[in-house]
């Protein structure tokens, strides 16, 4: 079985960090033969800290973007040099100037920040500051801070089969290829490694989850999820900030 979790409101606290108690249990469910997965809008580089805490076996980052299972890239969905030039241009144009975006690549987490994103968020990773002139990488995500979903949906029409999703807890929209998704990651996974969808149970708390947990033979929504996560939830448990997941592991898989 895989245990697949998100990281933002769903395997990290409120305060961006994972309980002693939810490390001690995913540690408990690898000792039983259970495989472990981090299914993450963030790009790898943000979420090293984690990562090295968890020590998963699958990587689902970038939203879906690029997938790693035991270091080896196995799946990769992400925008060429040209579609990530015109969606940057687009968003400067239609957003104006001042408008903040970043960028995962497959080595590196670009931003033009006004403030440290050390300072905004402490648990975040290495990010390169960049005014985005003459930017000529690969995207596999782009997220941009914008007042509401028109904006958004001009900028996704600059590039084919690309699609957008509004974070639930800020004024950022992140584009991605559409088959840059968890759920699409899933699909390539099981291909891959031994593994049905019925046999994974995904965790997760907002909407770049709901395909995900659909999918998956069990899909458990955080205490702490959007609505629209609980309602197509198998089961919800308790929050993000209450051990709601070590809790279920030792009642469900732990047998404690």
């Amino acid at each position: 079985m895989l245990l697949l979790f998100d990281l933002d409101g769903t395997l990290l606290k409120t305060d961006k960090t994972i309980s002693y108690k939810t490390i001690e249990a995913i540690d408990r469910c690898k000792e039983t033969g259970h495989l472990i997965g981090i299914s993450t809008a963030r790009s790898e580089s943000n979420s090293e800290k984690f990562l090295t805490q968890v020590k998963p076996d699958l990587i689902i980052s970038s939203g879906g973007a690029i997938v790693r299972f035991r270091g080896n890239i196995i799946y990769e969905a992400g925008f060429t040099k040209e579609e990530t030039k015109k969606i940057i241009e687009t968003a400067l144009y239609i957003g104006g100037e001042e408008r903040e975006i970043t960028v995962d690549t497959i080595d590196a987490h670009y931003w033009n920040y006004k403030i440290l994103p050390a300072e905004q968020d402490a648990s975040w990773g290495e990010t390169v500051y960049t005014n985005y002139k003459n930017f000529a990488y690969s995207a596999l995500k782009i997220c941009v801070q914008l007042p509401n979903d028109f904006y958004a949906e001009e900028i996704a029409k600059s590039v084919d089969d690309c699609n957008h999703i509004r974070f639930s807890d800020g004024e950022w929209y992140k584009f991605s290829k559409a088959q840059a998704t968890k759920g699409m990651a899933l699909t390539n996974i099981i291909k891959k490694i031994n593994c049905s969808l019925e046999d994974i149970t995904a965790f997760g708390d907002d909407y770049s989850d709901i395909g995900m947990l659909k999918m998956c033979g069990k899909g458990i929504a955080m205490g702490n999820a959007i609505d629209e996560v609980k309602e197509i939830a198998d089961e919800v448990i308790g929050t993000n900030d209450d051990d709601g997941i070590s809790e279920w592991l030792e009642k469900r898989i732990l047998n404690v």
